[in-house]
C-alpha cells in the first residue's frame, strides 16, 4: 500500500495553566509508524490519522487511537476506519444487516456504529509491535474501503 502525502505533526501538550490538557498522542505509536515510515498527523484527540493509497487508485483514511482501554490483565488500542455515512441517525436495515453479517465472518475487528458513520474496528494490545500494528491497519483500511466501495456504488468520500 502506497501512503498518500501528509506533513508529520508533533502532539502539542503544553497548556497555560488553568486550561484543560489537550489529549497527548502515545509516543510508542509515533515510533511505530515513523519505522514503517508512515505518514501522519495527530488530531486535536491525540490521535494519529494516516491516510493511505488502495487499490483502484482509491483511498482510505484511518486512525490509530492513542488512549487505551484496560479489562483484567488485558490492555488495548482501537484502529479503525470509516467506510458509510448515513443521511440520518439511522441506518437502512439492508445496510445494518450486511455490516452485522460482515462483521460474523470478520478474521478481525468487527463493524461500529458511531453516529451517523460506520466504522470498521480492530482492537489489538496496546503494547503490539509496529509488525502488528502495520497488519491491523492494513486489515482495518482493506475491509472499510472494500465495504464503503460495496456500499456506495464505488464513491470514495473516506
Amino acid at each position: 500500500m502506497a501512503l498518500s502525502s501528509m506533513p508529520a505533526m508533533a502532539a502539542d501538550t503544553g497548556m497555560p495553566a488553568g486550561e484543560t490538557q489537550r489529549p497527548v498522542a502515545d509516543a510508542l505509536v509515533a515510533r511505530h509508524l515513523d519505522s514503517l515510515k508512515y505518514r501522519y498527523e495527530v488530531d486535536e484527540d491525540g490521535d494519529y490519522k494516516l491516510t493511505f493509497e488502495v487499490d483502484d487508485k482509491r483511498s482510505q483514511l484511518a486512525y490509530v487511537l492513542s488512549a487505551t482501554e484496560k479489562f483484567g490483565n488485558l490492555q488495548v488500542r482501537e484502529i479503525w476506519s470509516p467506510a458509510y455515512r448515513a443521511t440520518g441517525q439511522q441506518f437502512p436495515v439492508d445496510v445494518a444487516n450486511r455490516l452485522l453479517e460482515d462483521s460474523q465472518s470478520s478474521k478481525l475487528g468487527a463493524w461500529v456504529k458511531q453516529g451517523d458513520m460506520a466504522v470498521f474496528v480492530v482492537k489489538i494490545a496496546a503494547d503490539a509491535s509496529a509488525g502488528e500494528l502495520d497488519d491491523a491497519l492494513d486489515f482495518v483500511l482493506r475491509s472499510a474501503d472494500q465495504m464503503e466501495a460495496s456500499l456506495t456504488q464505488g464513491k470514495d468520500e473516506f
